[in-house]
């Protein structure tokens, strides 16, 4: 039968929470409630064949999954599809096809991290390090905070001139050491982990990273496998890049603007001036 002639996939409307709401200091040592995104690892699974995994606030999952195997190039149309069913509990998506997809191991050996934001492909691979990781005894203070903030405010950038990139940077307490922009967060983060990795001798502790983007779990996965105990993010973070900060025990702090910010976790690292202002 002709793909085009096909009905149209039977799909699941699976929904999920978009918020989470979170209890955090404030820069006055105030507890306050927030929301943040929810962030979820949809595995895909096209006939029973694991694919891919895509980190998502799972709005409209099923969409996303069809989107997904369309811009791939890995169906034609949507009459190759007769079903899709995701199911959060377990956080995956069943595909099915109706008559397969030719070569699929071929098409799927080779996988091109893009240029864009997400990298939700590599999140398995990633996580399956993350116990085995140990921080260093780093604190930063609230002084050399807004120091960092304020560095990166009046930091020459293409993002001022243009527009539509983000930029990272490392910090050793308020001391600049590096700073890239790419046109996605996770580029960037890498060309830093590259820098590092060059040189000898580079002590880890008192490392602050800081990036333009949110803190999802790549972000802070990242971080951590680089030894940076502390992130900033002029942004915020998600319910799952908390989550694994929180097990790591890496400070994440986020929407960081001049003496403002939200410290989400490990608190213990971050030293509060004398009455918190």
């Amino acid at each position: 039968m002709n793909p085009l002639a096909r009905p149209l996939p039977r799909l699941t409307q699976a929904r999920a929470p978009l918020t989470h709401p979170i209890t955090v200091l404030n820069e006055h040592g105030e507890h306050l409630t927030v929301s943040i995104p929810s962030e979820r690892a949809l595995t895909v699974y096209v006939d029973k064949r694991e694919l891919v995994t895509l980190m998502t606030l799972g709005a409209q999952p099923e969409w996303l999954v069809l989107g997904f195997l369309l811009n791939q190039r890995l169906v034609q149309s949507a009459g190759d599809i007769e079903s899709i069913t995701v199911d959060w509990e377990v956080g995956a998506a069943a595909v099915k096809t109706h008559a397969g997809i030719a070569h699929l191991a071929e098409k799927t050996a080779t996988r091109v991290v893009t240029t864009g934001c997400g990298q939700g492909s590599v999140f398995g691979e990633l996580m399956r390090d993350v116990d085995g990781l140990t921080l260093p005894d780093t604190r930063i203070t609230q002084g050399q905070l807004v120091a960092i903030v304020n560095t990166m405010r009046l930091q020459d950038s293409v993002y001022k001139v243009s527009g539509s990139v983000h930029g990272c940077a490392l910090f050793h307490g308020q001391e600049l050491l590096f700073f890239v922009e790419d046109v996605g967060r996770h580029n960037a983060i890498d060309t830093i982990a590259g820098w590092m990795a060059l040189q000898a001798g580079l002590d880890r502790a008192g490392l602050v990273f800081y990036t333009t983007g949110r803190l999802t779990s790549e972000m802070v996965i990242k971080s951590a496998q680089m030894g940076i105990a502390v992130v900033v993010s002029r942004s915020g973070t998600t319910q799952m890049g908390l989550a694994v900060a929180q097990r790591l025990g890496l400070c994440a702090i986020g929407r960081a603007t001049h003496t403002r910010f939200l410290c989400f976790s490990a608190a213990h690292r971050l030293l509060l001036q004398t009455g918190g202002r």
